[in-house]
């Protein structure tokens, strides 16, 4: 079957940080740009960051840039998202995507087209 799982929200107050992961199975991230997206209640979806698992190039909106970093550990078939210094408006349930032979970019991110979509995990932040 496949399928992405995201991991690792919760409550964090702010100024903290917190790690998602996003693991694939029935599939592996070659070939793939892999992505997360969130969304706050009573918003539309927003692309924050992705990563190409070919060369591995990242890009942030500029929601996030400077306080999150992505990453991909194709061994593990699993895709990061360290965030720093968080804020309550950062609160919103995240979701990983993968989709294959696609260019990472920002034009991707607000495309907001995938494969594959995982389940969300939420992360809320307190101030």
């Amino acid at each position: 079957e496949v399928q992405l799982q995201a991991s690792g929200g919760g409550l964090v107050q702010a100024g903290g940080s917190l790690r998602l992961s996003c693991v694939a199975s029935g599939f592996t991230f070659d070939g793939y740009a892999i992505g997360w997206f969130r969304q706050a209640p009573g918003k539309e979806r927003e692309g924050i960051s992705c990563i190409s698992s070919s060369n591995g190039g990242t890009y942030y909106a500029d929601s996030v840039k400077g306080r999150f970093t992505i990453s991909c550990d194709n061994a593990k078939n699993t895709v990061y998202l360290q965030m720093r210094s968080l804020k309550p408006e950062d609160t919103a349930v995240y979701y990983c995507a993968a989709e294959k032979s696609v260019t990472a970019s920002l034009a991707w991110l607000i495309a907001r087209t995938a494969d594959y979509w995982g389940q969300g995990t939420l992360v809320t932040v307190s101030s």
